[in-house]
């Protein structure tokens, strides 16, 4: 592994049909707190509750200073450090701890970077996202029924709540790999020089 080594991975949300799949390729020295924007950024999420990426016992995202023992900062771990450090091929990603979205990540494999490719950079996707505080794979699956019957008590309501048209299968490739893609282009930004003022 070299420092331009790139890891492929496979996540699945777990728990939740139709099936919601992604494959995205990161430079196995990210962050896990950019990790956990690529990851939001391919699913569809909005960033609006906390994380934690697990592998075996060890968590990281947002330490709570006013809570000693919860996850290791995020900001301070790079992939390549957990993959070394616990042996682990497959890292658990908990998005959402009110809703409980987990999410299956699979390192599926550690190749060299193409050159002239800027990453992270989204390869595949399957499934929609499930919309945001809709309680968890069991709240998204009794939207999926209401809304999939016109003859279920929460039909209407559910149709209103979700507003746009919601159908699981279809997802918008090109946004959620825009959408990689910026944070790619924001990363890879060189830092500014500074001009010497004119004498």
């Amino acid at each position: 592994m070299t420092s331009t080594s790139i890891a492929r991975l496979k996540i699945t949300l777990d728990d939740v049909k139709p099936a919601v799949v992604r494959r995205v390729e990161v430079p196995l020295t990210i962050r896990l707190d950019r990790l956990h924007l690529v990851l939001q950024a391919a699913m569809g999420w909005t960033n609006s509750h906390l994380y934690e990426i697990r592998a075996r016992d060890v968590g990281w995202g947002v330490p709570d200073p006013d809570w000693g023992d919860g996850p290791l900062d995020a900001r301070k771990t790079r992939l390549l450090d957990v993959l070394e450090d616990t042996g682990a091929k497959t890292l658990k990603y908990l998005y959402d701890f009110g809703d409980g979205w987990e999410h299956t990540v699979k390192v599926e494999r550690i190749t060299d970077s193409m050159p002239g490719l800027i990453y992270p950079f989204l390869i595949d996707a399957t499934g929609r996202c499930p919309p945001e505080d809709v309680g968890g794979p069991w709240g998204y699956a009794e939207l999926l029924a209401a809304i999939g019957d016109p003859k279920h008590e929460s039909h209407t309501e559910m149709v209103q709540w979700v507003g746009a048209p919601f159908d699981p299968n279809t997802i918008d490739l090109d946004e959620h790999a825009k959408a990689v893609e910026d944070l790619a282009k924001a990363w890879s930004r060189k830092p500014a020089t500074r001009r010497k003022p004119a004498s």
